[in-house]
Order: C-alpha cells, then structure tokens, then sequence
C-alpha cells in the first residue's frame, strides 16, 4: 500500500545518489564517498516541501564546504518524472525539493483505489503479536483505568493491525488466587450477615467493602436461601466465587462490548493451575537454578535475574547495589502459588505455547516496578522478554466537571464506573478523549464530552466528516456525482489550502507506522484532528458549488477523498463517523 511520505523522502535520496555519481563522472566532486543523509518535512515549506541534509552529512568525507557539495548534487539532479517540480539549495547546504503537481494527484489516487485499505503499511511483515489489555479483577465492577485501558489496548490493537501485524486481542481473568479467595469470603459474609444479622457476623477488614458485594450476597441468598448456611467453608467458598464470577465476568463482557471492545480470547487464570502449567513453569525456573527455598517458601532468584541483565547492558556492580533488588515468593509455605508464579507461566504460555513472536501489555503506572522483574523471569526461561515483552505504561485519570474533581456517580453516589461513565457519556465521546498519550494522565472533562461545538474535539472530526456528506448528498442531487481519479486534473488543485489538505491525506499510512512502532495510537487523534481542521479551512476559502466543472470535479473528488479518511481513522480508534449530524 501506498506511503507516499516514505516513498517521496526514498525517492529524494535516490535522485541524490544518481546526482553524486553524474557530478563524480564531470568531476565535479570526488568518488569514493558514500553519499547519506536524511530527508525531513521542514515546518516551513515555503522553501520546500522536503528537504535533505546529505551534503552536510558527506562533507568530511568528500573534504569540501558543504554548500559547495550542495550546489553540486542540485545541479546534477533530474526530476523528469519524477514526484518533484524544483530542486534548490539553501542555508549551509541544505537541498530543497517542492513537490510537483504529479505527486498530489498520486495521493489522491491512492486514497480513491486503495479505499478502505488506505493507510496501511507493511512494518510489521506479519509478525504474530498479541496485546493484552484491561484484565479488570473480575471480582468488582470496572473502574475509569479500565476504561482507559480498553481503549488504548483496542485502539493500538487497530494500529498494529494496519501496520501490517497479526494482531491478537486477549483478556486474562484472573479467577484464581487470593482476590477470589477473598471474594469468596467477603460474600460469605454479607450472606451470613443477610441471614443472622450484621451484628452477628464480622465483616473481614480486608474484604471487598462495595455494594456490589452485598448485591451478589442478596442474589446468592433469593436462589439458595440458607441452604449453605451450615455448608462446610471450603463448599460454601468455592460456590460462592463461582456464582460471584458467573455475574461479574459475562456483565464485564457486556460492559466491553457496549464500549466497542470485542476480543479473541478471554483466557482465564484457573487453567494454568488446572493443567499444571503453574507448577510446570516453576519446576523449569528451578531446573535451571534461579529459585531456591527460604522457610518453607520457594524463592526466584530475581536479584540474581536482574543483576545478570544490568551487568549485560553496560551497568556498574555499586550502580546495581543500590537498586536494592529484592526476590519473590513463586510457592507459598501453604503450597499456593502466588500471583507472580501464574503471570510467569501465563506469559510463558503466549511466547512457548502459543508462539507469539511479541507480546505487549497495557498496564497501569502502578505495575512499574513489575515491569523488569517479568521480563527477567522470562529471560531466565529463555524466551528474550528484553526484547519480545513490550509494556506500555498508562497514568491516571481524573474526571472532571465545570473545574470541579468528579469521584462519585451522579445517577448511583457510588465510585464511577465504567458502566457509570457511558451511561452519562456517549461512547464515541470516552474512545476519543481516553485515547490520549498512556505516558501523560488525563483529565476528562464531563461536560465538554457532550457539548456540540468545535470545542469538543470527536465533535469537530465527526462534523467534518457530516458535512461531507451532507455535501456530497445535495451535488448528487444537482447530477455531480465523485468522479473517477482518472477523469480528474488534479492540477488544477493549486491553491495552499487544498495542497495542504491532499498532504494531510498522504500522512495517515506514515502516522500509522510511527503509532505503531511507538505504541502510541493517539497519533489517530492528532492526526485525524489536523485532517478535519484543513478540510474547514478549506470548505470555508474554496467554492465547491458553483466552481468552474473541472475546479468542481477535482474539489469534490478531494471533499470525498477527506471523508473516506475521516472515517477510516475514526474507525480505527473505535469512533463512528456520522452521516448527519
């Protein structure tokens, strides 16, 4: 697919070269040199629209001032043909390229034939990747880092994808270990409580305390009664965390689905445990000599597994010692594995089981210190988590309404919720402004997420792209149907608004590439932002109804070119794109 911003920076570096081997042959400059440099897009393009530092780069090997080297390359460069009108040398050496009229008509042309695929790049050559994102504690309903979470988790997810990926989507349930234990326990409680009185039953201080807790009790207790009143505990726990996930997890689902997110696979914890995979990975931990036994616990060596990995990345002993590395519990005295033990083995799962060449996690900032002790522990099982493990960071979010902090819902007083926030906000709205950059917190503003004006963002791209087609319909009607590129004089689209709009078009496939080589899908937002604010400038000074008819036609092909793009880069950050609004 086309990547017209690439292939215009490759093409300028091969006119150079062709430029240095003809200015060698006149001996206009010496041979041997390896002629490289790099091409940019200046931030102001009244020089030109790209410009290459390449005599600059070469001037110590070719011994010559690099203007003098410049002048050379410049003189000797042939366009004909080529996506380039005018080559031209300033400043200290620079080289500078403006964009012929064959160039515009291209992107246009690759954003018609390309349609829906338009934007894709191939950076990924199908690579097997696997993101996981959001994997809420099934044990409560899920909270606005959730709701953050599952956007850029599905959004890069989308990124990846058209970067040319096999991308897996996946949810771990965490339906094991001590939460559920204490799930179990906590609605235990509130279900004695319900059937002998709250005095007469204590509440565990580090029980889950919500109402949902309580809900689920009620819910317990309208099937069964008393009926596991006298239950043994072990019984009655192990029926309670069942029926507490068979509420909690499909109304998670539920909840995901209506924010747009579907997965591939929902894998849950307790089938690690089940098959022995827990156990497996810890025996294969210990067979290589990194665990060790401490009062009856079994210990991984993580000091040992990170001191190994610093040391081979360049760091000093006394750098490391006052890191104050620390190990961890993979066995309990108990004989429990702890939650560490089941990540291991999980992610072990998805390199060794499942073969994903790369695995990304979107995780909290609170999980940081988590970070290198997981990528050690897969490196000590020979899987690479250095470089096959990518964890992306998110900070937190606040919620705000006229200035003022948000904490509680207004339609229930509680905590909000995921199922809280778009019961008050449409979805649309929570994708766009969640898909923000995961290193930076955000501050969601409320009321400015359902007002109506251009100052909520999702409503100034969703409005470009109604008023496209509110365009389109009303021409159609007047018997000027989008023409075919072929029948287009795209020349004809001269002025600086519509040549700055066409390169706000040929962008979105280099956006995505870098989106996807950073993990940051909010590059969509910015671009797709940018794209919608051209195209109003462009509307407002460029008549479209009433221009000459190859002005019309090239116009209207260029109106229908933004809204195809519009709504692919809406799409891919899970945000629909309106006929009307």
């Amino acid at each position: 697919m086309a990547n017209m911003i690439q292939s215009a920076r490759e093409k300028v570096s091969d006119i150079l070269a062709e430029a240095y081997a003809r200015a060698v042959e006149k001996g206009q400059l010496p041979a041997g040199a390896e002629l490289k440099g790099s091409v940019e897009i200046p931030k102001d393009t009244s020089n030109g629209d790209y410009a290459a530092n390449h005599a600059m780069a070469g001037a110590k090997a070719l011994r010559m001032a690099p203007r003098k080297i410049a002048e050379a390359l410049a003189e000797n460069a042939e366009l004909g043909g080529s996506w380039f009108a005018s080559v031209e040398v300033a400043g200290p050496g620079f080289i500078n390229f403006r964009l012929s009229d064959k160039w515009y008509e291209d992107v246009l042309r690759a954003v018609a034939v390309e349609g829906a695929d338009y934007g894709r790049v191939d950076e990924g050559r199908g690579q097997k990747l696997m993101v996981e994102f959001v994997s809420a504690n099934p044990t409560g309903p899920m909270h606005m880092g959730n709701a953050r979470g599952g956007v850029l988790g599905d959004a890069l997810a989308s990124v990846l994808d058209r970067a040319g990926y096999q991308v897996w989507r996946e949810f771990y349930v965490n339906d094991a270990g001590n939460q559920i234990e204490k799930f179990a326990t906590s609605i235990d409680a509130r279900y004695r409580q319900r059937i002998l009185g709250e005095d007469a039953v204590a509440f565990p201080e580090d029980g889950y305390h919500g109402d949902d807790i309580k809900e689920l009790a009620e819910k317990f207790f309208e099937k069964y009664g008393d009926e596991y009143l006298d239950r043994p505990v072990e019984e009655r726990h192990a029926a309670m965390a069942r029926f507490g996930l068979d509420r909690n997890i499909p109304q998670m689902q539920s909840d995901l689905r209506r924010y747009g997110i579907e997965y591939d696979q929902w894998f849950f914890e307790s089938e690690l445990h089940e098959s022995g995979y827990v156990a497996d990975s810890v025996q294969k931990l210990s067979d290589k000599g990194y665990t060790y036994e401490k009062e009856g616990a079994l210990w991984l060596n993580t000091s040992r597994i990170l001191t190994e990995r610093l040391l081979a990345a360049g760091k000093k002993p006394e750098e490391i010692e006052k890191l104050e590395l620390k190990d961890d519990v993979l066995r309990r005295a108990n004989g429990f594995y702890t939650y560490f033990a089941a990540d291991i083995a999980y992610h072990r799962n998805k390199f060794e089981k499942r073969g994903f060449d790369k695995v990304i996690n979107v995780w909290g900032a609170d999980h940081h210190g988590h970070v290198a002790r997981l990528k050690g522990a897969m490196d000590a099982l020979g899987l690479d988590g250095e470089h096959r493990l990518e964890i992306v960071l998110m900070q937190l979010v606040k919620l705000t309404r006229n200035g003022e902090v948000v904490r509680m819902s207004k339609r229930t007083g509680k905590a909000i919720s995921l199922t809280d926030l778009l019961d008050e906000i449409p979805v649309d709205a929570a994708r766009y402004f969640f898909n923000s950059r995961p290193e930076s917190p955000v501050e969601f503003d409320l009321e400015l997420a359902i007002r109506q004006d251009s100052e909520n963002p999702v409503y100034y791209v969703q409005y470009a792209h109604a008023r496209i087609c509110t365009l389109l319909a009303a021409l159609a009607a007047e018997g000027h149907a989008v023409p075919d590129i072929s029948g287009v004089n795209a020349a004809v689209l001269s002025q600086e608004t519509e040549r700055e709009l066409i390169k706000q078009l040929a962008a979105l496939p280099e956006e995505i590439r870098l989106a996807a080589r950073d993990y940051d899908p909010s590059r969509i937002n910015r671009y797709v932002t940018e794209l919608a604010s051209r195209f109003h400038k462009f509307y407002t000074v460029c008549r479209i109804k009433g221009a000459e008819e190859g002005l019309l036609e090239a116009r209207l092909l260029l109106a229908d070119c933004v809204r195809r793009v519009i709504a692919l880069s809406l799409d891919i950050i899970g945000v629909s794109a309106p006929e009307k609004m």
